[in-house]
């Protein structure tokens, strides 16, 4: 009888240790559903019903059905995550709550292009040193995918298989991305692949909040009226160089006016007629965050001669790049110039700028 414990419980610990290895394993292998990816979606009732009334929002139906694309599925936990930071800001504001069914399309399909890539893309593609670069289904958008191990058991790269996702903005800098998390790979549709989105994401990873509290400013007199752009120093190319001083207006965030700024850098525009400007915006470059202006003043002028201080801005800092701010100022003078003048950038001495734009008071 003592032969026979002992036996069973040799038998025990050789079974553990086999199971254990020193290592947790992934279940989480390629598995299959007979179905398309939408369908695999109304499949799961209770998990994916806020993404599905985005996708019928978003006409993204036909999307999911017929095109051979990669989803990066969000659960309800991650929609419920962004409505409640939304609306707990929108409170303090004494503003109504907002839902997906009628928060700004706009914005809203802008955020759900980032889940749904083009083509087929298991992890087994993702295991680059470096990752794979990918692209929104929709607009081409660039996102990121890269295949790493999580730690189990104390053992660091000892658990499962997890996809770091990213939203790029734009930016080949990684300390600029967002990025998340899957807790599960692999499921192949008829149609695609779907990888699951961890559940602690906030849909629209750091951008929710902001695209859907952001104030427009008032019309753009730049675009309004018309005028001359004169700085005081371009770039080695000119003004109508790919980053000289002409780009800084165009109307693109994705185009910039880079510069030395020897001290001091100024950007005026004479407007063709003279008019009220109680607000101007700045947007952020694309990348290299120390080429941003730091210190300024807004200034107002009738012959471009004589100039009146209207805002002074000191140790100011962009969050991200390609972000417009919106600055105000209490100026009710109808002036014929205005102009940015900087005299500092986050570090170094290259300035750069996405974008100026002079507003209307209101």
């Amino acid at each position: 009888m003592k032969t026979l414990k002992l036996l069973l419980v040799l038998s025990v610990l050789v079974s553990a240790c086999k199971k254990d290895g020193g290592y947790f394993k992934s279940t989480d292998g390629n598995r299959k559903f007979n179905g398309t990816t939408l369908q695999y979606l109304q499949s799961k009732p209770g998990v994916y019903d806020s993404l599905l009334s985005v996708v019928k929002r978003m006409s993204l139906e036909e999307t999911l059905t017929d095109s051979n694309v990669t989803l990066f599925a969000v659960t309800n936990p991650s929609f419920q995550l962004a409505l409640t930071n939304l609306n707990t800001l929108r409170r303090q504001s004494d503003k109504d709550p907002l839902f997906l069914s009628n928060i700004d399309g706009i914005h809203l399909d802008t955020m759900a292009s980032y889940y749904i890539i083009r083509g087929k893309k298991t992890s087994d593609s993702l295991l680059l040193q470096d990752g794979l670069d990918l692209e929104g289904v929709r607009y081409g958008y660039p996102m990121h995918a890269k295949v790493t191990r999580a730690s189990a058991s104390g053992y660091t790269e000892g658990g499962p298989e997890v996809i770091e996702f990213s939203n790029t903005k734009h930016s080949k800098f990684v300390r600029f991305w967002s990025t998340t998390t899957t807790g599960s790979n692999n499921i192949q549709t008829n149609n695609g692949i779907v990888h699951v989105v961890s559940p602690d994401h906030i849909f629209g990873f750091d951008e929710f909040v902001k695209r859907l509290t952001f104030v427009p400013p008032p019309p753009n007199l730049i675009t309004l009226i018309g005028g001359k752009l004169k700085v005081l120093r371009d770039n080695g190319g000119g003004p109508d160089n790919g980053e000289g001083s002409k780009k800084v207006i165009d109307g693109d965030d994705h185009t910039k006016f880079l510069a030395e700024l020897q001290g001091r850098l100024w950007i005026q525009y004479e407007l063709n007629t003279p008019e009220v400007s109680g607000v101007y915006t700045l947007t952020s470059a694309n990348d290299a965050n120390e080429r941003d202006p730091r210190a300024w003043t807004y200034e107002g002028s009738q012959d471009g001669v004589d100039w009146t201080e209207l805002d002074r801005v000191s140790n100011f800092f962009f969050e991200e790049r390609y972000q417009t701010k919106v600055f105000r100022c209490s100026n009710t003078t109808a002036y014929k110039f205005y102009r940015i003048d900087i005299t500092e950038l986050r570090n170094g001495g290259l300035f750069q700028l996405a974008e100026w734009s002079i507003n209307k008071a209101k």
